[in-house]
C-alpha cells in the first residue's frame, strides 16, 4: 500500500520537445509495485502546453484545478476544466493547453505502467 500527499511528490519540468512551462509529478508508479497503471499530475502553468504528440496506447486524464482545452488531431480545441474526463484513444493526436493568464491547469494523467 502507499498513501502520499500531493505536495509530497517532487515536481519535475517537462523536458520533451513541444513542452512548454509543463510540470509532472508521479504519484503511483511501477516503482511503487503498480500492476497496470501509473498515475501522474501535470500542473501547466498561465501560458503552458503539453508537446502535440501521440501514442500507442489510451490514457485517461481528470481535470483537478483550473482549465484549459484539448487540442485533437484536426486541431480542434475542447474546453477542459476542473471536473472534467478526458479519454485520449491510442494513436489519437493530441495537447493540453492552459489558457489562462494567471491561473495554472492541474491534472491527473493515468497511463499504463510502462508508458511512465
Amino acid at each position: 500500500m502507499k498513501i502520499a500527499s500531493l505536495d509530497s511528490i517532487p515536481k519535475t519540468k517537462v523536458e520533451m520537445a513541444g513542452a512548454e512551462n509543463a510540470f509532472r509529478q508521479t504519484a503511483v508508479s511501477k516503482n511503487d509495485g503498480a500492476p497496470h497503471f501509473s498515475f501522474r499530475v501535470f500542473t501547466l502553468e498561465p501560458g503552458g502546453h503539453t508537446p502535440y504528440h501521440r501514442h500507442p496506447f489510451e490514457h485517461v486524464n481528470y481535470c483537478i484545478d483550473g482549465e484549459g482545452a484539448v487540442v485533437d488531431e484536426q486541431g480542434r480545441e475542447h474546453s477542459f476544466r476542473k471536473g472534467d474526463f478526458a479519454l485520449i484513444l491510442p494513436d489519437e493526436k493530441h495537447q493540453y493547453r492552459n489558457r489562462s493568464k494567471d491561473q495554472p491547469l492541474k491534472f491527473i494523467c493515468a497511463v499504463p505502467k510502462e508508458y511512465e
